[in-house]
């Protein structure tokens, strides 16, 4: 399943990719700590946008929040909570062929409604990436698709003009080996045992350095699926690091940090901020927020 290269070889060539792509990015992962003042400058097309959309898209999509004998309403959750396994679930990617995917449409359904930036999940929770990773063949290329979507999406934003591209990225990871912890539900199928969380961030980290590159050009980068207990604030910051190294200018949700990522920027052992903005869900704040 996952492609015949080392982590740190894949690493290595991500790395190669995002030097030779951004020439605005140090050519090593040194830690940028932002200012105010930097903040302020990356924040400043976003802050005008003020309207954008979220696209949720995945193999979840077909089953459509159905499963024989599950019942339904699952949503993207569907794996987890019809509680199906792991090789079951991978047989969605043979159906996966959306033929009438048209990136430049939907750029454009976008630019009418006013809109002025798009959101897309490149993976979400199941660990399905959207893209052409060289770390996994659980991707779109293994689909009968075969079409980079994720690219397609941002050279329809680039050459419509004034749509920005920008990405979910999940930081739960289902599929993964490595991922801790597995659901309660599936222990007997994938027992933790020879699992090494250290070992998914490193994937964690290459998978950032391929959507970080000029091939997809993110103005941002959305992150959910932090609040388990083998994520910290320690590895946030660490991501967070990661990213800006690659990309100074990219602006980071404040779920990239484990606490409390859904309700607002938080305060961590850092000292400051997680990110760049909050990302309120579930819940309608008594007053408005005195931060992005």
């Amino acid at each position: 399943m996952w492609k015949r290269w080392t982590v740190t070889a894949s690493l290595a060539l991500a790395a190669s990719v995002v030097a030779q792509g951004e020439k605005s990015a140090p050519k090593t992962a040194a830690a940028h700590e932002p200012s105010e003042a930097d903040r302020d400058i990356r924040m400043a097309w976003w802050r005008n946008a003020r309207f954008g959309m979220f696209i949720h898209w995945g193999l979840y999509s077909i089953p459509a929040g159905e499963w024989p004998g599950k019942g339904s309403n699952h949503a993207e959750w569907i794996r987890d909570t019809a509680k199906i396994p792991v090789g079951e679930y991978e047989s969605l990617r043979h159906k996966f062929n959306p033929v009438k995917f048209d990136a430049e449409q939907w750029v454009a359904i976008a630019r009418e409604a006013g809109m002025k930036y798009l959101v897309i999940t490149s993976k979400h929770h199941d660990g399905f990436c959207l893209f052409d990773s060289a770390l996994t063949d659980w991707d779109v290329m293994s689909t009968p698709f075969k079409r980079d979507i994720m690219k397609e999406l941002s050279d329809a934003c680039k050459k419509d003009g004034s749509v920005r591209f920008c990405m979910y990225h999940s930081i739960m990871d289902w599929h993964h080996p490595d991922y801790l912890p597995r659901r309660p539900w599936e222990k007997a199928e994938r027992p933790e045992a020879g699992a090494d969380f250290n070992r998914f961030v490193s994937y964690l980290k290459g998978q950032l350095m391929e959507l970080c590159s000029d091939r997809y050009d993110p103005g941002l980068l959305w992150f959910d699926g932090q609040w388990e207990g083998t994520w910290n604030n320690t590895l946030g910051h660490e991501i967070e690091q990661h990213v800006r190294s690659l990309r100074p200018r990219i602006i980071i949700n404040s779920r990239v940090g484990r606490g409390g990522g859904a309700y607002g920027l938080e305060n961590t052992e850092h000292g400051g901020r997680m990110g760049d903005y909050g990302t309120p869900e579930q819940f309608i704040p008594d007053d408005a927020p005195a931060f992005d």
